[in-house]
């Protein structure tokens, strides 16, 4: 799988599915930039990899994102692949969600990835193929309790790729959302004291309580995500448009 010659951007791309997608776009030839809201944590990724190079950048603030894309864009091309994976997972119950905490969700989740999109595709001429990936969850195909905000945002990415989809079907352009279940990321990892403490339980059980939420009861590993979204960069998969791939472990 070769995209020398090729600008990726990739959202959130400091740490987790990001971080591990980025690098693997850059092993296979590409010039990946990788936004953040802290340089340190970018820089680390960076280190030592001519290929990837960071750009502070919130996805929640509109001028924040629109500056840093162009800036990328101006500096390596325009955005052949982009991999919309910044967000956040803030969870509670529905009665105590307040509208700021609806709207945060919101503004970084659905709105975040809205504008990345509109403004990669600004760098492209009609007729340049492109791949636009958004990294959705299992909570934009499912619901999830006690994390109202977070599975109607990752519906809503779900209806925007599919709305682009048809939007953009005359030109080489394909739009997916990726759904992975729970992976062993940092996410996961910070949820971790939490339930050993509601639940009186050692990591080593916390663990397992997260991960039943996969069919197949073990945490997913970054790499499986990562595997799924190179493949939808690939030429193979030029007719594969609009849809969503599920990584759970089994049927959600």
């Amino acid at each position: 799988m070769d995209h020398a010659g090729k600008h990726a951007l990739v959202t959130g791309g400091g740490t987790g599915i990001g971080k591990d997608i980025a690098l693997a776009l850059a092993d296979a030839g590409a010039e990946v930039t990788i936004t953040g809201r802290r340089a340190a944590v970018l820089e680390a990724v960076a280190n030592g990899n001519t290929r990837i190079h960071p750009q502070v950048m919130d996805v929640a603030d509109e001028t924040s994102l629109r500056n840093g894309i162009a800036q990328a864009a101006k500096a390596r091309g325009p955005i052949r692949i982009c991999v919309a994976n910044a967000g956040i997972a803030e969870g509670g119950p529905f009665a105590a969600i307040t509208l700021h905490d609806w709207r945060h969700t919101m503004r970084t989740n659905l709105d975040g990835v809205f504008l990345t999109f509109q403004a990669a595709l600004a760098t492209l001429a009609d007729d340049t193929p492109a791949r636009m990936i958004v990294v959705s969850s299992i909570a934009g195909v499912r619901g999830l309790k006690n994390a109202i905000p977070y599975t109607v945002s990752k519906h809503g990415v779900i209806g925007l790729i599919r709305g682009l989809s048809e939007e953009y079907m005359r030109r080489p352009i394909t739009f997916n959302a990726l759904c992975p279940g729970y992976v062993d990321t940092d996410i996961v990892q910070n949820q971790l004291p939490g339930l050993m403490r509601r639940f009186d339980v050692d990591e080593a059980s916390a663990t397992e309580i997260i991960a039943k939420g996969n069919r197949h009861k073990r945490l997913l590993e970054v790499d499986e995500v990562t595997a799924a979204a190179l493949w939808l960069c690939s030429d193979g998969a030029r007719s594969v448009n609009g849809q969503t791939i599920e990584i759970s472990g089994g049927q959600v």
